[in-house]
């Protein structure tokens, strides 16, 4: 069961209780809706309980996006919304905010990142040159892309960029894995304890967080993908055989293209409602698109 691979701390969490009967002490949950979303939220409070976990002591607030993806009335306004809120206390007062996306435009699975820094809202440049723009905050953003296609690790690029710009904060997007087919796709984890670029699948990066570059980084991102092996575990439980295969084979929704459009679009806005409030998701919707 240790061959079981998920980015979210609400699945570890489960796991963990499945594997032991009781939940972990250092670890608080509690469940809510939010703009009508239900939304799970783990804190991880002891280095104890993080060192069971795998996942960094902070905040986990997972959200279960169903309803956008089955075009409710108003679902991705309240998405947006719902995004905002859950962002919003954890985003320090002030200061420039650097939005960078991970992953390769190349792979759909991957592109949840750079996607959803071509919908947030930049604000840097109009922030510093033009005085009607003072009371935005400044939001810089970067697609970093990936080693294989631009030769320089995203955390070299990313440690660059925090030194020159001395940001306030670093929002890391990022495509994730999961334990289980049902939240592939659907679901949105929030974090305030950096990430690791390419962990879902395997290829551990360079970590993004407050040790590494000095300032708060707050993580967003989507499963869209599960490993083989951990799919057989999630489907057969005890009945799957010790040696499972499929560690290096992903699986990924037959909608994915569709999915990662409409929930990078979400985290996107959410972003940048959460970052400037005083705009309206009608007036980022004619500032960004």
């Amino acid at each position: 069961m240790n061959a079981i691979r998920t980015d979210l701390a609400l699945e570890a969490h489960q796991l963990h209780q499945e594997r032991n009967g009781e939940t972990l002490e250092g670890v608080e949950c509690r469940d809510a809706a939010c703009q009508g979303y239900e939304t799970h939220v783990v804190r991880v409070t002891t280095p104890q309980a993080a060192q069971a976990l795998g996942k960094p002591v902070g905040t986990y607030v997972t959200m279960e996006l169903d309803g956008l993806l089955r075009r409710e009335e108003a679902g991705f306004a309240r998405a947006v919304e719902a995004i905002a809120q859950q962002l919003s206390p954890m985003l320090p007062a002030q200061g420039l905010a650097l939005v960078v996306g991970l992953g390769n435009r190349a792979i759909t699975p991957d592109l949840v990142g750079p996607k959803a820094v071509d919908y947030t809202l930049v604000t840097r440049h109009l922030v510093e040159q033009l005085p009607q723009f003072g009371h935005l905050r400044p939001v810089a953003a970067v697609a970093t892309g990936v080693l294989g296609t631009t030769g320089v690790e995203s955390g070299t690029l990313v440690e660059a960029l925090v030194e020159r710009l001395r940001p306030g904060c670093v929002l890391a997007v990022d495509a994730l894995a999961s334990r289980s087919v049902h939240r592939l796709c659907r679901t949105v984890q929030l974090s305030d304890t950096g990430i690791v670029p390419g962990s879902g699948v395997g290829n551990h990066r360079h970590a993004l967080n407050r040790e590494t570059l000095g300032v708060p980084v707050l993580s967003l991102g989507v499963p869209t993908v599960v490993d083989g092996a951990t799919l057989l575990y999630d489907l057969l439980g005890d009945n799957a055989p010790e040696d499972v295969p499929g560690r290096d084979l992903f699986v990924t929704p037959r909608e994915v293209d569709s999915r990662v459009a409409d929930l990078s679009r979400v985290l996107g806005y959410g972003i940048s409602r959460a970052l400037n409030p005083s705009l309206s998701v009608e007036e980022l919707t004619m500032l960004v698109e």
